[in-house]
């Protein structure tokens, strides 16, 4: 409503509070005042009086309190009006004043972010031509080392010790500059994946050969029967690896790693589970990003904190879902940690087209 039509009313209240009255009172008077002439003559007795003090004055003078009153609460309304409307242009200005604020906040980080994302792609591309560049020297080095055990009967067993020992770090870089090449191929969306059905079994025992060996005891504990899964053979088979590594990297020489396999209706399910000294709680959200490791400092066992977070990256990229459940053995000193790799079963394969 327009201060100017509030103006208005507001006078026009001001002027029925005394014109209805004195109108009310008149007439009342003058009716008083015929009817009784008419009566039994003009006598001001008590029935008279009485009328007229009720009807000319007491009437009017109510009237005349609703009306004031009516002119209280409309003068209260105008001013709560009038203070909203102050309010309404305060916060439509501190909303304007807002939005700009928020608006540029939104331009400098959406800057920030492109600067991010060209920054990522820098540093993407140039681990990347690193990693690339440093392939052909190792393959160089390491077919050298071959070479040079295969005629290292005649050197002394301190010398061969060496040969070996450099064959075994050039070979642990060799597969460090692999994953580094792999991760920034599947960060990119560039890594291919060749799915199909695949045999769990095999792939648990050649794994367990390769990377552990004899010096470590495996407890099994395998279906007869395992379904065949719907996964890259080659990716599948580097994610079992990483585990077995992670679990014989983080348990005691004596204590033995445990694989089971559970069969369900959609997937099946490889747990590896050590007896090391588990993963603190506040350390299971961060153990699956890059760099990032179980345990730090001098004593910690080697290693670069790629290995999870490159199968997880892998497991996702195949469908399948890879869990971390630390403690694992709630009733022993060493609580452990299992890390369950789940992938579909071939039932349930998707289509050829959505392979990544």
């Amino acid at each position: 409503m327009k201060p100017n039509r509030y103006k208005d009313r507001f006078f026009d209240l001001e002027v029925l509070q005394w014109s209805v009255p004195i109108f009310l009172a008149t007439t009342a008077f003058i009716f008083e005042l015929v009817e009784h002439s008419l009566e039994d003559g003009l006598r001001f007795d008590l029935a008279f009086t009485g009328e007229t003090i009720i009807f000319g004055l007491m009437g009017p003078i109510i009237i005349g309190f609703i009306i004031a009153w009516m002119r209280k609460l409309f003068k209260a309304e105008k001013q709560a009006i009038a203070e909203i409307h102050i309010l309404n242009l305060d916060l439509e200005a501190k909303v304007t004043e807002r939005t700009a604020a928020l608006e540029q906040r939104n331009t400098e980080l959406d800057k920030a972010n492109h600067e991010l994302q060209k920054l990522d792609e820098m540093k993407s591309e140039f681990v990347s031509l690193v990693s690339h560049e440093l392939r052909a020297p190792l393959t160089a080095i390491n077919g050298g080392l071959e070479v040079a055990l295969q005629s290292a009967d005649s050197l002394s067993p301190a010398s061969r010790h060496t040969l070996e020992a450099m064959m075994d770090e050039s070979a642990r870089l060799t597969q460090f500059v692999q994953t580094i090449l792999d991760i920034s191929r599947l960060d990119a969306g560039r890594l291919t994946l060749n799915l199909g059905p695949v045999a769990v079994a095999p792939i648990l025992y050649r794994s367990v050969e390769v990377v552990l060996g004899s010096h470590r005891e495996i407890k099994w504990n395998l279906p007869s029967e395992i379904p065949p899964i719907w996964a890259d053979e080659i990716y599948y088979e580097q994610i079992i690896r990483n585990l077995l590594r992670n679990a014989d990297k983080y348990s005691p020489p004596e204590a033995p790693i445990e694989i089971n396999v559970h069969v369900n209706a959609s997937d099946i399910s490889v747990e590896v589970a050590d007896h090391g000294e588990g993963i603190a709680p506040e350390m299971q959200k961060k153990i699956f990003e890059q760099f990032q490791r179980g345990h730090k400092g001098e004593s910690a066992p080697p290693g670069w904190g790629l290995g999870l977070y490159f199968a997880k990256k892998l497991t996702e990229a195949q469908g399948g879902a890879l869990i971390l459940h630390s403690p694992h053995w709630l009733e022993s000193n060493a609580s452990g940690s299992s890390f369950s790799i789940a992938m579909p079963v071939t039932s349930d394969e998707p289509n050829e087209g959505d392979d990544a």
